[in-house]
């Protein structure tokens, strides 16, 4: 009986390991892909590395662009003393000086700042009056404020602040009522 039993269990294990051998030659049969579908999937594999050398292409681009536009960046912000300096020199030459001194400096001030402003340096706009914004204003005091609308506003303006492109590189100094 023992014999027999181990004979049906081999008999067994053979029926499942040819039923499994059909199944995958089967599998085999249906999965081999059509040269249309591997003409789809290399299509498909192709496009998508087209797009994602167009997608570095337009990276390393706007990269570039930045690194020009912001690489002269160091050098604006030490011109900016000199730009500083000219203006405090307007204002003594305009209280003391005679009129051909300051034309001169006024006339050499404005070549100055032109060539910054070409390269992309712009002067911030802030007057008395004008709203506290700390992504462009930097505070260096506050007083109490002069009238009751100027609480929480700019009341003086100590520094100009410079933008380069879109990026503050000088916050404005400024004076705040409270």
């Amino acid at each position: 009986m023992e014999n027999q039993d181990i004979n049906e269990e081999n008999i067994n294990k053979q029926e499942e390991n040819n039923t499994q051998t059909e199944a995958t030659a089967q599998e085999n049969v249906t999965e081999t892909p059509t040269p249309e579908e591997l003409l789809a999937v290399e299509k498909d594999r192709y496009i998508r590395l087209y797009a994602e050398f167009e997608n570095y292409k337009k990276r390393t681009s706007k990269e570039k662009m930045e690194f020009f536009q912001y690489a002269n960046q160091d050098m604006m912000i030490s011109m900016l003393g000199i730009l500083d300096d000219f203006e405090r020199a307007l204002k003594e030459i305009a209280k003391n000086g005679n009129e051909a001194d300051l034309q001169g400096v006024e006339l050499i001030y404005n070549k100055f700042k032109n060539k910054l402003t070409e390269k992309g340096l712009k002067t911030m706009e802030v007057k008395a009056g004008d709203n506290f914004d700390v992504d462009f204003h930097e505070a260096i005091t506050q007083i109490p404020a002069p009238s009751e609308e100027l609480k929480g506003k700019i009341v003086d303006v100590i520094e100009t602040g410079y933008t380069l492109g879109d990026k503050v590189i000088r916050f404005a100094k400024v004076v705040t009522g409270n």
